[in-house]
């Protein structure tokens, strides 16, 4: 089994190599098919891992070190369980499913080697990030996803746009990995060591030590947890440090779907649910990160609604979706937090997927005002994003529904600090996320056709190799729900994987309301008492609404969007987070450049410190050039008074 861990990222990796340094040997198929094989092979060993976990044969253990600093090892590791080993086939199927879509997408594309390229080591960046075992490996594969991603939303690096986003999504993950950075370096100070297994199990013993702050005494594991969860914040795209997220749609529509579905974004959840034995022993941690999630679901939720960009929609809706899976890390339901991770994973890549075929059929036409009555011309595409999109608002019986109704519930059992607050959030997210689901659906598919006639000439559904894709994760978009459900409640889906305290466990409080069920039973009285809830209603409303605005009544959003202007206005400018950053930090870096240019450089550098020493002395050395005159008499009359003086020394002192 050792070897087949090795196997499962490596093999990606060769596959890069392959595909990035002889592109022109094996050409334009044989990249595809050398990067579509390794991950194939990946996905296909991940399912024998998962298999073998579910068995009860876990691993942890080290490959080899790498290096030794004092007596702290630096090992490269994997630690394979439950929770690995789910992540592991999530990331490989939603991988491969979008390079088969790539062969689609970016067939006349010029640099298709090198997408397949960069795209297979996302892969194993990822693998190697969820397979990890310490922090040094997770760092590494941290970085390496950040490092992939600026490859991909900069691939076609002729547009200015494109550059911009990827350095702006360069520059906030920098400002997210720094705190990461330091969490690690705490973790090293308290626990003198990186293993995961060492610092789990010393967390207990130093849950009360603190630190003198210049804001007084601070709880030691609190700090670290809150500087481990600044990491997540900027690779899952928390409020704050979301900005970047939205504009990485500037890359192509494969990489869009992966970094926004399986990979990247999702790290930051991974990392907490993993760190579950730390966080657990912090409740005022716990309440940070339950009330930065809430925040994130419902004002990314409302700034879907103003989009018109058909990637943008899903982009946001990304974002709302992170934060819904955030809040649920907060109110300590990690199992569901991934369980959300999954089916979202699925619903989100295939509504990605799903908008690259339409954006293909429209000749790379993203404003949906230009779409409409696509869904006789392309009923592949229009039935899997029906698929994708009741998925996303929750309705029963498809996979959304399970994971964010339990979300829903468990922030409603929580007693945390702020989970009231978070509780108001997600109930009115669910509104907001099925209104712009179907606002996406209706203006893209439903209606007239607005395009213009040379597109509506030739459109048409996209090839199979882009279709195929589509089917595929509308599968797991309808049923992970129903496989997974039961498990994820009863607590025997991810095992000892997740540590919880007992006060903290939501989850079991959920699993109790449905005692004496199981199997398909379970997920009967689950819909059953689902569409006897809030949250249900509201995401019919949410649909029901959409419909009326843009099916029934197209004059109504105009006489909304003038009536709440301001609102509107708001929403449009995403709260004025990019003008208030490009500011503060970009303006403001540069006043600040070029006030230390003049005063620190120009000024005391150069002008005090190297032209001023040399203006001194050129100074110094005029008035003692005028000293020497050349006349007897002068020397003659200085040697008196230099005797005089002497003579006055002695004498007196």
């Amino acid at each position: 089994m050792k070897n087949i861990y090795i196997a499962i990222p490596l093999v990606c990796l060769f596959a890069s190599i392959i595909a990035g340094l002889f592109g022109k040997v094996v050409g334009r198929k044989g990249a595809h098919t050398i990067t579509i094989a390794g991950v194939a092979i990946a996905f296909v060993l991940s399912l024998v891992v998962y298999a073998d976990v579910k068995d009860g044969n876990t691993f942890n253990g080290a490959l080899y070190t790498w290096a030794i600093s004092g007596n702290i090892p630096f090992q490269i590791g994997f630690l394979i369980d439950q929770l690995s080993a789910t992540m592991m086939i999530i990331v490989t199927f939603v991988s491969l499913m979008v390079h088969i879509y790539t062969i689609g997408y970016m067939s006349s594309d010029l640099g298709y080697q090198r997408f397949f390229c960069y795209i297979s080591l996302f892969t194993f960046a990822m693998l190697m990030l969820v397979m990890s075992n310490n922090f040094l490996q997770l760092f590494f594969g941290w970085e390496a996803v950040g490092l992939v991603s600026y490859l991909l939303i900069g691939f076609w690096y002729d547009r200015e746009t494109a550059i911009f986003a990827n350095m702006k999504a360069f520059l906030v993950n920098r400002v997210g990995d720094f705190g990461f950075l330091l969490g690690i370096a705490a973790v090293l100070y308290l626990f003198g060591s990186l293993d995961y297994s060492a610092v789990f199990a010393g967390a207990n013993g130093i849950k009360d030590a603190t630190v003198m702050s210049p804001f007084g005494e601070w709880n030691w594991l609190t700090v670290t947890c809150i500087l481990l969860f600044i990491g997540a914040m900027g690779k899952s795209a928390q409020v704050p440090l979301h900005v970047w997220l939205p504009d990485s749609m500037e890359g192509p529509t494969p990489i869009s779907a992966l970094i926004h579905a399986a990979t990247m974004v999702t790290a930051g959840i991974f990392m907490v649910a993993r760190m579950s034995p730390l966080f657990e022993l912090s409740e005022t941690a716990l309440s940070t990160v339950l009330v930065i999630g809430s925040t994130t679901a419902i004002l990314m939720a409302l700034v879907g609604l103003v989009q018109n960009d058909i990637k943008r929609v899903v982009a946001y809706s990304t974002l709302s979706q992170l934060g819904y899976m955030t809040v649920a890390l907060g109110v300590s339901a990690y199992e569901v937090a991934i369980f959300h991770l999954g089916t979202h994973a699925f619903f989100k890549a295939l509504l990605f997927l799903g908008a690259g075929s339409v954006i293909i059929a429209m000749h790379h036409e993203q404003d949906m005002r230009k779409m409409g009555g696509l869904r006789t011309i392309m009923p592949i595409t229009y039935l899997t994003t029906v698929i994708g999109s009741l998925a996303l608002a929750g309705i029963p019986p498809f996979a959304g529904f399970f994971s964010k109704d339990a979300i829903i519930e468990s922030v409603h059992h929580s007693d945390l600090w702020g989970a009231q607050y978070a509780y108001v959030a997600v109930l009115l997210g669910v509104f907001v996320t099925a209104f712009y689901s179907f606002r996406l659906l209706f203006m893209t598919f439903h209606g007239s056709n607005r395009s213009d006639d040379h597109t509506r000439k030739h459109l048409h559904e996209s090839p199979t190799v882009v279709t195929f894709p589509l089917l595929a994760l509308a599968i797991p978009s309808v049923l992970a729900g129903f496989m997974f459900f039961e498990p994820v409640l009863n607590g025997s889906f991810f095992g000892s994987s997740i540590f919880i305290l007992p006060e903290h466990d939501v989850v079991n409080e959920l699993a109790q309301g449905y005692e004496g069920t199981s199997g398909i039973g379970m997920i009967f009285a689950a819909i059953g008492h689902g569409i006897q809830t809030l949250p249900f209603w509201l995401a019919i409303f949410g649909v029901v609404f959409a419909w009326y605005c843009y099916c029934k009544n197209l004059a109504l959003p105009g006489k909304i969007q003038k009536m709440f202007r301001p609102v509107y206005i708001i929403l449009e400018k995403k709260y004025g987070f990019d003008e208030l950053y490009q500011t503060i930090f970009s303006k403001g870096s540069v006043l600040a450049g070029k006030f230390l240019y003049k005063y620190a450089d120009a000024g005391l550098i150069d002008g005090t410190l190297v032209n001023g020493s040399a203006n001194s002395v050129n100074r110094i050395s005029g008035a003692l050039r005028k000293v020497q005159t050349g006349l007897t008499y002068h020397y003659a009359f200085a040697m008196i008074i230099g005797l005089f003086a002497l003579i006055t020394f002695f004498v007196w002192f």
